[in-house]
């Protein structure tokens, strides 16, 4: 009979009780005395997998494959768990710590309980989890951050470094989070935390756990006043030009600008990604003009950021060529059958290279100071690499003996202009050297691109190679956001991803697709996204370009979930749209409603609805007003470059109109009588001229407003659809 007590640990938020057994069976919130854990399943609190059994009967009884072994056994011997497992003889020491905050658990030690009988000193653990627990569905499942939570009580399983996997396993009703560790990064000395508490105090005590583990602090630049703002993005500003992309961003009420490293470094597309000391030409005194213009920029009451793709390096770089370095990573390692001499076309190996690349410009491999491309390869017996292109990117062609081994290079997939580099190697932290000195100019949030760009494990190199360059960024980002995300990066990436370019089109039908699907995701991890980036489109005979409403659509529905958008944003191209006025006074309306939080609880519950598109109205008062508004459709038979919504106000109705690029006049086809054509609500109103027979001639180009009746409905509608576009005059 099993004598050995249940384990009880507790603070004063919750209290988790382990059974002898090795079985999770209770987590109280004891404020109110919620049980958080699903009842009635036997969920073992750790459980240890090896790659196949090594113990000698174990090895014989079962099969030789992955198998997972389950605890079986718990006891506490101070402030330490000692843990047990069926049919394995080993045992994991798991140390707690107990704050007001949270309760950490570190995976100390595997020790083993009997003689293998084997020479072998490390455990054989490919990977293992220290803590499961099986929460209950709450309602929300914030799966970045690792938390089941309702309005009442959260329950979170977070690393507490980068080291620890923290993660879930979903089950009927109830969802496993777990913590563990990998064997490809770390078995032990990897620290997780338990966090159970009131809902509205979790960021409180996320921070404390970031203070007391010297994290990066994701919590503090949430509570940043530009966590919500909108910025604009450039890949052309420099000295020379500073004062027009101010110009321009001021006019949008942007406060922040996102420079792009093309802006200051000479790039070539992504092929000289590494070279973080060479500048462009409009930089003569390099980094000294850098800093003075992100002064500028600052004096202009605007934050600087930067954007990287920290994880590549460029196929011209000095990493690279004449001599590729060692550090770049290699996906499949291969083993010279013959000797390579220095004209040879036709590489001889030991292993089948069945299922390497055959996509266009990423066959290459890198033997010793050379990269070679490959037109093909055999994969039945004797195995090579034929129609070879020897010493590809002024690379140095050398021969190689017999046995000499080498690898398949790790080439992006975007564009194949640049290469990964190996997450294992110290190569990222030269690389983030290089950008971190460039951060000492002055900039102040970052954008990690290309996040997605590391080897395995992905769940630890993602936000691993993000985590060594932030640490490097002193004073430390007041935000970042990324690529792509793991765990960990929950601590880094404040701001969640933005979305990639979206045709004019389909801009709104997209937008619903993509961020107005994840951002209550993103608000379930206690966290926001970025809607953009939106891409600037000029009217063309293949496009409307980007007009006001699409714009007004996607901030609004930004705006709704407390989210900011992104404009990429060159000056030759937005003095060359008629209606950048007007999309950039719609910028500027939605950044100053997100500087004042001016939205009610109500009106963002009102923009959430997919259905209904809003208009933010500038009033008599200089106030705003948000109203929903219904585009007409088919508006001039169906010219596609006249736009009009109707939109009820104050016991009037009102159509605000424009044409896409031109100065035009619109022929209506009602009397003038009861309209009025106003330059913005509460402004002006301007004169409307008597057409042919009983219409109405109105001024077609910027956004415009139209005045009339409710009961005149219908009629404006059909007025609209039948009217006639005239040029001016």
């Amino acid at each position: 009979m099993n004598t050995t007590p249940n384990v009880m640990i507790e603070n004063a938020q919750m209290r988790l009780i382990i059974a002898s057994d090795g079985i999770v069976s209770s987590l109280v919130f004891k404020p109110t005395g919620t049980e958080c854990l699903v009842q009635g399943r036997r969920i073992p609190l750790s459980t240890i997998t090896e790659p196949r059994p090594y113990q000698n009967e174990i090895k014989l009884a079962y099969q030789n494959r992955r198998t997972t072994f389950k605890s079986n056994a718990v006891r506490k011997e101070g402030d330490k768990l000692i843990i047990g497992y069926e049919l394995i003889p080993w045992e994991a020491t798991v140390s707690v710590k107990i704050t007001e905050a949270y309760i950490a658990f570190t995976l100390e030690a595997f020790n083993l309980t009997e003689d293998y009988g084997i020479l072998m000193t490390e455990p054989p653990i490919s990977e293992m989890w220290f803590l499961r627990l099986p929460v209950r569905d709450l309602g929300h499942w914030g799966d970045w951050l690792n938390v089941i939570w309702n309005e009442e009580v959260a329950v979170n399983v977070l690393a507490a470094g980068p080291c620890a996997n923290a993660d879930s396993e979903e089950g009927d009703g109830y969802r496993i989070l777990q913590a563990g560790s990998d064997e490809k990064v770390k078995l032990t000395g990897v620290t997780a935390a338990l966090i159970t508490c009131a809902k509205d105090e979790l960021l409180d005590k996320i921070a404390i756990l970031e203070e007391d583990y010297g994290l990066p602090h994701g919590v503090a630049s949430r509570r940043h006043d530009l966590y919500n703002a909108s910025y604009y993005w450039t890949y052309s500003v420099n000295p020379t030009n500073v004062d027009e992309h101010i110009a321009y961003a001021k006019m949008g009420g942007f406060r922040l600008m996102n420079i792009y490293y093309p802006a200051f470094l000479e790039s070539r597309g992504y092929r000289l990604i590494g070279n973080y000391d060479v500048y462009s030409p409009e930089y003569p005194n390099g980094k000294a003009d850098l800093k003075a213009m992100l002064t500028k920029i600052k004096q202009a009451g605007i934050t600087p950021g930067c954007h990287f793709l920290h994880s590549h390096i460029g196929r011209d770089s000095k990493y690279v060529t004449p001599v590729p370095d060692h550090r770049l990573n290699l996906l499949r390692i291969f083993t010279l059958a013959k000797p390579l001499g220095k004209t040879d076309t036709t590489i001889h190996v030991e292993q089948n290279p069945l299922h390497s690349t055959m996509a266009t410009n990423r066959k290459v491999l890198k033997i010793g100071t050379e990269l070679i491309s490959y037109e093909g390869y055999t994969s039945t017996p004797p195995y090579s690499f034929h129609g070879c292109e020897r010493g590809i990117d002024r690379t140095t062609i050398n021969a190689q003996p017999v046995g000499y081994m080498f690898g398949l290079l790790d080439v992006s997939e975007f564009g194949a202009t640049s290469v990964y580099l190996d997450q294992n190697s110290d190569l990222q932290d030269d690389v983030a050297d290089g950008i971190a000195d460039l951060w000492d100019a002055g900039f102040e949030f970052f954008y990690f691109d290309g996040s997605e760009g590391v080897n395995a494990p992905f769940w630890y190199h993602v936000s691993g190679a993000q985590y060594r360059v932030f640490s490097k960024l002193r004073p430390e980002p007041i935000f970042a956001e990324g690529a792509a995300k793991t765990h960990f990066s929950w601590h880094l990436l404040t701001g969640a991803n933005a979305f990639d370019i979206f045709r004019p089109e389909k801009l709104k039908e997209e937008t619903l697709r993509h961020p107005f699907r994840e951002a209550p995701r993103m608000r379930d991890n206690f966290t926001r996204l970025n809607f953009g980036w939106l891409g600037y489109w000029l009217p063309s005979a293949e496009t409307i370009g980007t007009q006001p409403d699409q714009l007004e659509f996607v901030t609004s529905k930004a705006a709704a979930w407390d989210c900011p958008v992104a404009i990429h944003a060159d000056p030759a191209t937005l003095a060359k749209h008629p209606r950048t006025a007007d999309n950039f006074e719609v910028f500027r309306r939605w950044e100053e409603v997100r500087a004042r939080k001016w939205l009610s609880v109500e009106q963002k519950q009102s923009l959430r609805n997919a259905e209904q598109e809003f208009i933010l109205l500038l009033n008599e008062a200089a106030d705003f007003e948000l109203l929903p508004y219904d585009q007409i459709t088919r508006v001039a038979n169906g010219c596609r470059d006249v736009i009009a919504f109707t939109f009820e106000r104050k016991g009037d109705l009102y159509a605000v109109y424009w044409h896409i690029s031109a100065d035009k006049a619109l022929e209506l086809p009602c009397g003038p009588k009861d309209l009025t054509v106003l330059e913005s609500i509460g402004g002006v109103s301007q004169a409307i001229s008597a057409g042919h027979g009983d219409s109405a001639i109105v001024p077609l180009g910027k956004r415009r407003y139209l005045r009339t009746s409710l009961a005149h409905r219908d009629a404006l509608i059909a007025a609209f659809r039948n009217a006639r576009v005239l040029d001016q005059g």
